[in-house]
């Protein structure tokens, strides 16, 4: 590196075309080192990488990068029909080699290499420290899974040798293999590695932690782990904070009621002494005057003691966090043990995956459908819900289902949220549907959002939201990677709404510690066939 890198945003200002503002007056600096940027959906972070790589330009104010900088998006979209060193961006120079070794000296051959002779070499050792040492830089990219993708996109930073470096979800559709290597390279990154991330382990590898939250960033020296634990000692000072505000408050009320009660006593009896003429009047003119400034200012006093403490309470009430919980309690989702909800029978799946021989789906289970990238876990997914046809056998559900895609494409982007939600439930009412999307945080305004318009976290709560409000309600729910694109706080909220869902539910996914916090009682791994596995089996297996 030339210089040591760094990143410093002056003043940073940014709206969205329709007014909407991101940032106003954002300073924040990174340096060198791993930072885990945290914060809810929709606050930001992923523009800020965007911001920072020059793929947006800021209203306001200026970023300033010292060095190159390279950015890993959340969706990664390769061309189908071009090969892997196309994805590394080295097949000019691949072909500039091909041409020396097969004796064509020409100049812009040379030129085309330049100092890197050994490209070929880099780049499969790169692949090979990644996991895709199997994928040869002339395969073509049609042949490439998801999370394969994401590799690639990342080995192709990688060989660039940025000084900054930004990940934005990195660990989405990677299986666990797959998170490991990434977890390696982001150990090993020696410049400025920003990552934004829902991932627990990826964010305890990190030196500290920003937390983007109502447009302004706050510092954390260490991981994730150490943060919450920081942020909780902090949530509960300042919910004892906004008891005490509380108690103080009453106090104040009390205090200028007892006060506004002894002034009336007060009034009483100097009226009463005034009708009766007990003293002279010059006499009693002066008291009642002076009466009347000391009710004044002790009315003024009191309060001020209130609107004081009205201030203290709504200051210690901004520091608490207000998170809200969606809320699932639905009818007819519940499903009595032992009840047949699904039946596999010797399938065999489009791409080669199978089942063989039978198996049963039972009452309310949970089962976590596990496997590496490639290994058809969307294929059996997708046939479950009849999306696809199988190869052989049969796959049948005896519930009602729905599914729920990694891609989230069960919304139209051109209708709000509250519309989209109608096109699962025609015969709901609209007032009952605004009634049942306010459990799942669209309220008002916002359940007339476009669905186009909605960040991550949201678009996957109005997705939730559409599939989990169709008519007929959902028995079985079959989810594909749920956390992809999810914030902590959403994937919290996902957990929670997951918990009061009382049918049968089907995961595919890669992140352990959220499928043992939704109580799954069954996992199966799929490797060419399904089986019985455990947690622990496959994290001893990586």
């Amino acid at each position: 590196m030339s210089q040591t890198p760094f990143i410093t945003c002056t003043s940073l200002s940014f709206a969205w075309p329709d007014g909407t503002a991101v940032f106003d007056g954002l300073q924040v600096a990174f340096g060198t080192g791993r930072t885990g940027l945290v914060g809810v959906n929709g606050s930001g972070k992923s523009t800020l990488l965007k911001l920072i790589a020059g793929e947006l330009s800021p209203s306001g104010g200026s970023v300033r990068v010292g060095g190159e900088v390279g950015r890993l998006p959340q969706n990664v979209t390769l061309d189908t029909s071009g090969r892997v060193d196309e994805a590394l961006g080295i097949a000019g120079t691949r072909a500039a080699l091909h041409a020396i070794e097969a004796g064509d000296a020409g100049e812009e051959h040379f030129a085309a290499v330049g100092d890197d002779w050994d490209v070929e070499e880099r780049a499969e050792a790169m692949l090979g420290e990644l996991g895709l040492g199997r994928i040869g830089l002339d395969r073509t990219l049609g042949e490439v899974s998801g999370g394969e993708s994401v590799l690639l996109r990342l080995a192709a930073l990688l060989l660039r040798r940025p000084d900054v470096l930004l990940l934005d979800e990195p660990t989405n559709n990677l299986d666990l293999y797959a998170r490991r290597r990434l977890y390696a390279a982001v150990e090993k990154w020696p410049g400025v590695l920003v990552v934004v991330s829902h991932d627990r382990e990826l964010l305890d590898l990190v030196d500290q932690i920003a937390d983007l939250r109502s447009g302004e960033v706050t510092w954390h020296g260490g991981n994730l782990s150490s943060y919450e634990k920081a942020l909780a000692v902090e949530q509960e000072a300042a919910e004892r904070m906004v008891r005490v505000a509380e108690a103080d408050l009453r106090k104040q009320k009390r205090e200028l009621a007892d006060a506004q009660v002894k002034l009336a006593r007060r009034k009483r009896y100097g009226q009463k002494m005034w009708e009766e003429r007990r003293e002279p009047k010059i006499v009693m003119g002066a008291r009642k005057r002076a009466a009347q400034v000391s009710a004044g200012k002790h009315r003024i006093m009191h309060e001020e003691r209130l609107a004081e403490a009205r201030e203290r309470l709504d200051v210690a009430a901004e520091a608490v966090r207000d998170d809200d919980e969606i809320r699932v309690d639905l009818p007819y989702t519940a499903v009595p043990p032992g009840r047949s909800v699904l039946t596999l029978r010797d399938l065999r799946l489009v791409h080669g995956a199978r089942v063989d021989g039978v198996l049963e789906l039972r009452g309310p289970e949970r089962i976590a459908l596990l496997g590496r990238n490639g290994t058809g876990k969307t294929t059996l997914l997708r046939t479950i819900a009849g999306e696809l046809e199988p190869v052989e056998g049969e796959a049948r559900a005896h519930v009602p289902l729905r599914f729920l895609p990694q891609r989230l494409d069960v919304l139209d982007d051109r209708l709000t949220v509250a519309q989209n939600v109608a096109r699962f439930a025609p015969d709901a009412t609209g007032n009952r549907i605004r009634a049942r999307l306010a459990r799942f945080l669209f309220r008002g305004a916002r359940a007339d959002q476009p669905a186009g318009t909605l960040s991550g976290g949201e678009r996957f709560r109005a997705a939730l939201a559409a599939l989990m409000l169709a008519e007929p309600a959902p028995q079985l729910l079959l989810l594909d990677e749920p956390t992809n694109n999810l914030d902590m706080a959403s994937v919290r909220r996902l957990t929670t709404a997951l918990e009061s869902y009382e049918g049968a539910l089907i995961v595919a996914g890669h992140d352990l510690p959220f499928l043992r916090s939704i109580g799954i009682t069954r996992w199966l791994l799929l490797d060419g066939g399904l089986s019985e596995t455990s947690p622990e089996a496959l994290e001893d297996a990586v």
